[in-house]
Parts: structure tokens; sequence; C-alpha cells
């Protein structure tokens, strides 16, 4: 169902590898996707899933993780589903430290729509809808949800296969809210109205582009001052796992009320 080039297979690979390797059991596990061309993941896994209406794939799970605790709750959805429509739902979820595992693949466009401008598309890039150049800025997801209170931030791209699958199953084997960013490639929008060549070089263009949290260095200057969790200093994606704390989750304050 995926263009050529797409990295939404290769997310499909990493996280059915983790999963494995977490050995989670399919039958008490519910995977739940919003709309757009990544929740349609869900559809090659021989598990339960719910294919909800667009924004809204996290109250679905929050009620299906509510309603049986005992099940684990992986939602996968697109930077539309999480910053656009489903921003609220989002903030508010990390708030809570909801117990669901998300990833979020980021592919900077609405790509099923017809390429559109989203939430996290660059500064300055094409779209359709901004044929000139987006003129605001990105909104910065994991540094959204590490702010909003998420226990587990990360984010890689889909050059970064095996530290992708290691974050995948960090996620899935803990308490509360975790949060997974996938920057993926999508070269038939926003690599082909930006001029970034094929499916390999627009490729090229994530692992180039990547710099590992720790490589960051703060400017001194409050007003300069890198944010180490932008998506876009100087160009660059930052990579790495941005928060893992221990706060109490949801699930577990609920029980301690109802003692």
């Amino acid at each position: 169902m995926f263009c050529s080039g797409c990295g939404n297979g290769i997310v499909m690979n990493c996280l059915y590898t983790a999963f494995s390797d977490a050995m989670l059991d399919l039958d008490k596990t519910v995977f739940v996707s919003g709309i757009g061309c990544s929740s349609r993941i869900p559809g090659y896994i021989f598990s339960d899933s719910i294919h909800t209406t667009h924004g809204r794939a996290l109250t679905y799970a929050t009620g299906i993780k509510l309603g049986n605790p005992e099940l684990n709750v992986i939602v996968i959805a697109g930077d539309g589903d999480i910053g656009a429509i489903g921003g609220n739902h989002f903030i508010n979820a990390c708030r809570r430290n909801m117990d669901l595992t998300v990833i979020c693949v980021n592919n900077n466009i609405y790509g099923m729509t017809g390429g559109q401008e989203s939430t996290t598309t660059p500064h300055g890039f094409n779209s359709t809808s901004s044929p000139g150049g987006k003129l605001d800025y990105p909104f910065d997801l994991s540094a959204l949800a590490s702010t909003a209170g998420a226990n587990f931030v990360s984010r890689w791209t889909v050059r970064h296969v095996k530290q992708l699958t290691k974050s995948i199953g960090l996620a899935m084997g803990k308490e509360g809210f975790s949060f997974v960013e996938v920057i993926s490639a999508c070269p038939t929008h926003l690599g082909k109205m930006n001029k970034m060549g094929d499916a390999r070089t627009l490729s090229r263009w994530l692992k180039e582009n990547s710099v590992p949290l720790e490589g960051q260095e703060e400017s001194s200057d409050p007003l300069t001052s890198i944010n180490p969790l932008d998506l876009n200093i100087e160009g660059k994606i930052t990579t790495g796992i941005f928060r893992d704390v221990d706060r109490k989750s949801y699930l577990q304050l609920l029980e301690e009320g109802d003692e």
C-alpha cells in the first residue's frame, strides 16, 4: 500500500523485530491507528487493531487501556494525526502519562492527501499548499512530548534501524506514556516538490542531516541558545533518547486512588 521508497516499510520491520524480541503476547495486544499513510501499518499485523478517525487515535487508545489495563496498547500515527487535528489529545495524553506506546511516523508532510504542508514541515520547504516555501516554523513533537510529561521520548530516522528498533523495545517495556518519533522519507511528495532526488538520495539526505543529541552544544546567549530537541538546528535532525524517567503512570495513580 506504500509508495516506492516510503519509510513505512522500514518502520514496520523495526516494530515487528522489537515486538518479537520483547516476546509480547499478540492476543493481549491492540494496535491503534488514525488516518494517514503510516496508519495503514496495523493492517499488516495479525492481531486485534482499530483504524480510527483522523486525530483521534490516542482517545480510542486511552479508552481501550482504561477498559482493559492488561492489554498492551500500541498507537501508530503520523505527524498530521499527532501534531495537527490530534494535537490537544497528544498533549493531554502526555500530561496524564497514560500507559500507551506511541510510534509517530513523521514524514513532514500530508502524504496521503496530496502533499500539503503539515505542522512539522520544515520552514522554507515546498508543498502543494505552500508552493513558495512554508512561511511558519514547525512543531517539534519530541520536545512537546518531553515538556508535556511523557515518561519516554526518543527520535530517530528510518536510516537508524538498530537504534529505532531498540527504542521501540524500550518504549514497549516502559510504564506510562512512551513516544517514539521516526523521521521518515516521502519521496512522492516532500522529496519531489523540494527537488531532493530519488528515494535513495532522500534516504542519504536523512543520514547526512542527522546529528546525535549529545553532539549539540548550547550557546551562552539565551536569545540564540540551541534547543537540543529542535528538529531544525541549522537544518539538522537531532536524534537520540530525549527523556527516560519513571514518573507514576495514570494507571498507577488510578490504582492508588482506589486503595
